[in-house]
């Protein structure tokens, strides 16, 4: 094969915090099924693969979890986004070529850190969802969901069940429930469920979250972008914050000792919602597929 690939950590505030992320530099030249072989040889929940240099204004990338390829997913783009940035030197500004389509990536300064920060397509909102169903999905009781909002799919290009519980020590206690996890999977046919709760370990975050998609081959997420650009858009339509403007801060990963930080914005004040999730990107490792 003899392509070089990048590790970073992605939505994380420190390197070996966040969500790892492989990034190949396959430039076309393998197949899928050997763009399989690595993503499960690399056993990160994503594995991604730029497809060659810049055209038509993007670069052309392909996502895959261990199980097959995907249309879109968060971290990956925003570290995928940072690779190029710096290895391929295409500056502060770049746009992936995706299986949802084109999604742009601005860089900012913000902390005396960059912030890598990526505009979604524009959320879908599909079936509210019986929340005592989503509680066995979880292994919870149904009086840790938060009745005051809909359990929702939404998707922005990934759908997700977004699922809102009472407080942290009911995200705590989460155990997929794997019999009732794939009956909803296959009724729905979405494979992600994002917990999330006001309760936040951090005085300046605004929720905690679990991300968990067995159904993909990711018994648990430390950081998912995807979903949390379905939540911004979830977070503004339903008024969470009581204005249809979101800038929120989600600390995930917590559970499995990858702390992550994810930034949303959202805006549901003129029709279509625009969502941006943000977050910082530490490198790894680099290396070589022999």
């Amino acid at each position: 094969m003899d392509a070089a690939f990048h590790v970073v950590d992605v939505f994380a505030e420190r390197k070996y915090a966040g969500n790892p992320l492989a990034v190949v530099e396959s430039g076309g030249s393998l197949a899928e099924e050997a763009m399989l072989a690595v993503a499960r040889e690399m056993n990160y929940s994503e594995t991604t693969f730029i497809e060659g240099e810049a055209a038509d204004g993007g670069y052309d990338v392909r996502i895959f979890t261990t199980e097959g390829e995907i249309p879109f997913a968060g971290h990956p783009t925003l570290g995928t986004a940072a690779v190029l940035g710096k290895r391929f030197d295409a500056g502060d500004g770049v746009t992936l070529n995706l299986g949802v389509g084109r999604i742009p990536v601005e860089v900012r300064q913000e902390g005396g850190a960059e912030t890598l920060w990526m505009t979604q397509q524009p959320p879908e909102f599909g079936p509210e969802l019986d929340g005592a169903r989503l509680a066995r999905a979880l292994g919870l009781d149904a009086a840790a969901i938060d009745e005051a909002w809909p359990v929702e799919v939404v998707s922005t290009g990934l759908p997700a069940v977004l699922i809102p519980l009472v407080d942290r020590p009911s995200l705590a206690r989460i155990e997929i429930d794997r019999p009732a996890y794939d009956d909803l999977h296959e009724a729905t046919g979405v494979a992600n469920l994002l917990a999330f709760c006001a309760d936040p370990r951090e005085p300046d975050h605004d929720l905690a979250a679990r991300m968990f998609a067995p159904g993909l081959g990711v018994p648990e997420d430390p950081a998912t972008g995807s979903a949390n650009g379905c939540l911004a858009g979830y977070l503004a339509r339903h008024r969470y914050f009581d204005t249809p403007r979101v800038a929120a801060s989600v600390e995930q990963g917590y559970e499995m000792d990858r702390p992550s930080i994810l930034q949303l914005e959202a805006d549901a004040e003129n029709g279509e919602i625009a969502v941006r999730v943000g977050g910082r990107v530490a490198f790894a490792a680099e290396g070589r597929l022999l």
